[in-house]
C-alpha cells in the first residue's frame, strides 16, 4: 500500500510514526508499505523557539507512551511538568487551583508507573516537533508544495505539485497540511468550501529567561498560571526544569522541584479593529505600536512577573485565532484529515497538539485493523500476488471502513472539546463591565475555587480518555 502524508508538523509526523508502528505488512510478495511525507518548508531547523508555547495534556502524553517510552521521556527532558493550574486576577492572587494531573491505569511497558498520576507537560511547540522528526527518516520527507489533491473512486489518489512536477499516486493521503489545508480542498470537489474562522482574538507570546530578582515572584514550582481581568488574559509558565538528566525530571509521572531558565508567556485579548486578517501569523502591524498597546492594555495590573515580561519583550509576530468550523465530514476515498486540517481548536482548549496525537493513533489503529482483515483473507483463500486487483479494492474498502469508523469516533469528542473551549474563550475577551463587574468576576471564581470539582469534571474526563479501549469499543459495536 502505497501512504502519503501531506505535513511534516506534529500531525503529520506522529501520523507516520504511528502507522509503522501499527500497520500489518501486506501478504507476501508484496513488498512492506511505501511511505512518503510532503512538506512545503524546510524540517532541517534547529531554532527552539520556532512556534510558541503549548502544554501537552496527559491523553497526549499517553499517546506519545505507547508509541516509544523513549519518545515521552525525550519529551519530558525538553519541557517542564505541570501538576495544577492556577486561576489568578490582575494583581497575581490565586484566586482557583485546578489539577493538571490524570491517574494512569497502565503503561506503554505495564512497569512501574502503573496507577500512578501523569501530569500536563508545558513546553515549546518546536521540542514536540522536534522529537517527533526525530524518528522520521530524512529519506521519506521530500520538500515539495503540494497544489491539489484529487480524489479516485477505484483507483489510486493523485497528489499534484506546485512546481509543476509529475504528479504521484497513492492509496491512502492523509491530510497533515493545518489550517490552510489544501486535501481538505479535495474532500468537496477541489473547492475551498469550509474556509477558517477569524475568532475575533489575537495572542502573542514567547519565551524569556527566568528572571532572578528577588522581588519578581516566580510561578510556583509544578504551576501554569492565567490571569484574567477585564482588559485581557494573560499566561505564564516554566518551560524547562534546571536538571533535565535525572530520572524525576524525565518522566511525566513525576514534578520536577528544579524549575528551568526559561519561561513561556503568552496573552490574548480583542484587538481594536473587527477586520479579517490576512493568513499569515505576522499581521502587517507597527510591532512597536502594539508594544505600546500592551502597556497601555495592561496599566493597572500589578502582578510584577507580568510588568518584568511587558518591560523584557520586543513584539516580532502575533497570532490571530483561527479555528476550523465543522466539517461534514473528514474523510474520502481514502484521503483523510487529521490535526488542524481536520479540527483547529481555540487554544482555550489545551488540546490542539493532544487531539492531534490522538488523530493519528485513532486512525493508525482503525487502519491497521481493516487492512488486518483483508490480508488474512487473501492469505487464507491462496491469493498471491499484493497486486491483484481484487488486492486493491480490497485495500481500497478497508481503507473507507477504517475512515468512517475514525469519523464515528474522532468527530464527537473534538466536537465537546471544541463546545468547552469557545465557553472558556469567551472570557479572554475584552469585558465590557467596569471595575464593579471585574470584583465580581473575581468572587464568583473565588467561590467556585472551594468547588473545584464542578469545573474540573470536564477536564478529566478528556484527561482520562482510554483511547485503545474506545477502539475496541468501536470495533466491538461494528461486529455485533
Amino acid at each position: 500500500m502505497k501512504i502519503v502524508i501531506i505535513g511534516a508538523g506534529i500531525s503529520g509526523c506522529a501520523a507516520y510514526l504511528t502507522l509503522r508502528k501499527h500497520l500489518p505488512p501486506p501478504p507476501p510478495p508484496t513488498q512492506d508499505h511505501e511511505y512518503t511525507i510532503y512538506e512545503a518548508h524546510s524540517t532541517s531547523s534547529s531554532n527552539p523557539t520556532i512556534g510558541g508555547a503549548l502544554g501537552i495534556a496527559p491523553n497526549g502524553l499517553r499517546i506519545l507512551e505507547r508509541l516509544d517510552s523513549d519518545l515521552l521521556r525525550d519529551a519530558v527532558r525538553g519541557g517542564y511538568m505541570v501538576n495544577h493550574g492556577n486561576l489568578k486576577d490582575k494583581h497575581g492572587r490565586v484566586l482557583m487551583r485546578l489539577p493538571c494531573s490524570s491517574s494512569s491505569t497502565t503503561t506503554s511497558s505495564g512497569g512501574s508507573d502503573k496507577g500512578k498520576e501523569i501530569h500536563l507537560l508545558g513546553t515549546s511547540r518546536h521540542n514536540i516537533w522536534q522529537c517527533l522528526r526525530a524518528r522520521v527518516p530524512d529519506e521519506i520527507i521530500i520538500n515539495k508544495r503540494v497544489a491539489s489533491v484529487r480524489a479516485h473512486s477505484t483507483e489510486r489518489n493523485v497528489i499534484t505539485f506546485v512546481d509543476g512536477s509529475e504528479p504521484v499516486e497513492a492509496d491512502l493521503v492523509v491530510g497533515a497540511d493545518g489550517l490552510w489545508s489544501v486535501v481538505r480542498k479535495a474532500l468537496f470537489d477541489g473547492e475551498d468550501a469550509y474556509p477558517p474562522h477569524y475568532e475575533g482574538l489575537i495572542g502573542i507570546g514567547g519565551f524569556l529567561p527566568t528572571p532572578r530578582d528577588s522581588d519578581i515572584p516566580l510561578p510556583g514550582a509544578g504551576s501554569m498560571n492565567f490571569l484574567f481581568s477585564g482588559s485581557g488574559f494573560f499566561g505564564y509558565f516554566y518551560s524547562n526544569t534546571s536538571s533535565p538528566d535525572t530520572s524525576d525530571t524525565s518522566s511525566a509521572y513525576s514534578v520536577s522541584s528544579s524549575p528551568g531558565n526559561t519561561i513561556a508567556w503568552w496573552t490574548t485579548y480583542s484587538p481594536p479593529h473587527t477586520s479579517t486578517p490576512p493568513k499569515s501569523q505576522n499581521i502587517n502591524i507597527d510591532m512597536n505600536d502594539m508594544l505600546a498597546q500592551l502597556h497601555t492594555r495592561y496599566t493597572t495590573w500589578t502582578d510584577p512577573l507580568v510588568h518584568h515580561i511587558l518591560n523584557s519583550i520586543e513584539v516580532e509576530s502575533i497570532y490571530p485565532t483561527w479555528t476550523t468550523p465543522p466539517l461534514p465530514t473528514w474523510s474520502k476515498e481514502g484521503i483523510v484529515l487529521v490535526g488542524d486540517a481536520a479540527h483547529a481548536l481555540p487554544t482555550t482548549s489545551g488540546q490542539g497538539a493532544s487531539q492531534a496525537l490522538e488523530d493519528a493513533e485513532v486512525l493508525a489503529r482503525l487502519v491497521a485493523h481493516e487492512v488486518g482483515i483483508i490480508y488474512q483473507q487473501q492469505m487464507s483463500g491462496g491469493m498471491v500476488s499484493g497486486i491483484d486487483i481484487l488486492s486493491r479494492v480490497g485495500e481500497k474498502q478497508a481503507l473507507q471502513m477504517a475512515c468512517k469508523k475514525y469519523m464515528g469516533m474522532r468527530m464527537p469528542r473534538v466536537q465537546r472539546i471544541l463546545d468547552r473551549a469557545r465557553t472558556v474563550q469567551g472570557s479572554k475577551r475584552d469585558s465590557r463591565f467596569g471595575w464593579v463587574g471585574e470584583l465580581v468576576m473575581y468572587w464568583g471564581m473565588w467561590i467556585l475555587g472551594f468547588f473545584p470539582s464542578l469545573l474540573s469534571r470536564q477536564q478529566q474526563e478528556v484527561f482520562d480518555y482510554d483511547l485503545p479501549g474506545e477502539v475496541e469499543r468501536v470495533l466491538d459495536e461494528f461486529t455485533s
